[in-house]
């Protein structure tokens, strides 16, 4: 798993990153043009399962950009399944975690506990 921190940058128009700790950086016309290049920048790194990504702005003209790549990766219904190592974790793989137990939920009224709301 890797984890990929950028500062960005914009100044005069041109948005540029450069990775916290360590040598990867890049430039672009767009923040989202920068953020497509630095997603890729990382999986060159390490292209070990799933992509995910953040985009924290901190002022009009700087932000923090993080990719995660491999780990747990969020599936439909908000299971988490661990990624293999060749890519994110199938959907029908994690179905059965996904589920959901259905309940029967009985609501009180005032009457059943003997009480009123303006007694």
């Amino acid at each position: 798993m890797g984890v990929f921190t950028f500062i960005v940058r914009n100044s005069g128009g041109e948005w540029t990153a450069k990775q916290h700790s360590g040598d990867l950086e890049s430039s672009a016309d767009s923040s989202y043009e920068l953020q497509r290049k630095l997603v890729q920048a990382a999986l060159a790194v390490d292209s070990s399962g799933g992509v995910q990504s953040s985009y924290s702005p901190v002022s009009p003209s700087s932000a923090i950009f993080q990719v995660i790549v491999g780990g747990a990766v969020i599936v439909g219904g908000g299971a988490v399944a661990a990624a293999p190592a060749g890519g994110a974790a199938p959907a029908a793989d994690a179905a059965p975690a996904a589920e959901k137990k259905e309940e029967k939920v009985e609501e009180e009224s005032d009457e059943d506990m003997g009480l009123g709301l303006f007694d």
